[in-house]
């Protein structure tokens, strides 16, 4: 029988995001696998002396994890990061992970999202926004309705756009919704946008304007979106 998963989230890219339960769960685990820029967040606490770590790809990713499956031994860990928060985006990963593994032998522990950050950065508060992530292989169609649905009744939207560079047909970045939102009536040159490029991270940047200012504009594939149309109540209208 396989030792323990851990299936962790490591923030959105500065080491600071990193919870201590998270830092000890990645020390104490045999086995790390996870993608590249993952791993890139996590490398101070890897000791490649002892531990078995493995950068995967879309393509070996589901080798590597029954291989490490196979491998451990029943007093052994594992840890799986992920970028931000296990439990937003990523979920047929980890859905996958849970497969291989048995649920009861996986331990999901929460991180920082770049949702969280960019409600923080932008002042649009969570329970006051529809939270949508496009960042998934499968179909988008309902996530789009939701998107419009959430516009069309004035609530705020915080979102992960999808990047796809092998195949611009299925990309729905930043540009991508702004003529999506035009192409289904709503007035985007009245709806206030922030969008914010490598959250935490030392090359941080923020643009803030007009959604219909995105339609020429090209940001990276760690943004975030946030469509504000808050209305600010406090505490002395109730």
């Amino acid at each position: 029988m396989a030792g323990k998963l851990f299936v962790v989230g490591v923030g959105p890219g500065s080491s600071e995001y990193l919870t201590d339960i998270v830092k000890y769960k990645i020390t104490k685990s045999r086995y790390i696998a996870g993608y590249s820029y993952t791993l890139s967040i996590i490398r101070h606490l890897l000791d490649p002396t002892w531990q078995r770590i493995s950068e995967v790809t879309m393509d070996s990713q589901d080798d590597i994890y029954k291989n490490i499956f196979d491998r451990m031994e029943t007093n052994e860990y594992c840890t799986v990061p992920f970028t931000g928060d296990v439990n937003f985006s990523e979920s047929e990963v980890i859905d996958r992970l849970l497969e291989i593994f048995g649920k009861d032998n996986v331990e999901m522990i929460p991180g920082i999202s770049s949702i969280q950050v960019a409600a923080s950065r932008s002042k649009v508060p969570l329970d006051k926004a529809a939270i949508i992530t496009f960042h998934i292989t499968e179909d988008i169609e309902r996530r789009k309705e939701e998107l419009l649905n959430a516009i069309r009744n004035k609530r705020s939207v915080i979102l992960l756009p999808r990047p796809w560079p092998k195949n611009r047909e299925r990309q729905f970045m930043e540009s991508d919704i702004a003529l999506f939102l035009r192409n289904n009536m709503l007035q985007t040159d009245d709806l206030d946008v922030w969008v914010f490029e490598f959250l935490t991270k030392g090359n941080e940047r923020t643009f803030r304007g007009k959604v219909s200012e995105l339609e020429e504009r090209q940001f990276d594939a760690l943004s975030v979106m946030v469509i504000d149309q808050v209305k600010r109540r406090t505490y002395l209208e109730f």
